[in-house]
């Protein structure tokens, strides 16, 4: 979980299987995607200018390629 700060907002991508198997896709600072225990997330709402601004600001760092994908076990 070297990937993770604590007290950080990460961008939780849909993924129904993992979401019943209690896991998140979270874009983490490597900017790739990994599966990541749910309990280890507090959900916040945040007001849509600030999802925009985030949501724009992680388009651009993550279009370089393909994200791998992992599952933290």
């Amino acid at each position: 979980m070297e990937d993770l700060e604590a007290r950080k907002v990460y961008q939780v991508l849909p993924d129904r299987e993992a979401s019943r198997e209690g896991y998140l896709r979270v874009i983490d600072e490597s900017g790739e995607d990994y599966i990541y225990p749910s309990d280890l997330f507090a959900p916040v709402r945040l007001p849509a200018s600030v999802v925009r601004r985030l949501r724009g600001a992680t388009r651009t760092k993550t279009r370089t390629g393909r994200r791998s994908i992992s599952r933290a076990r």
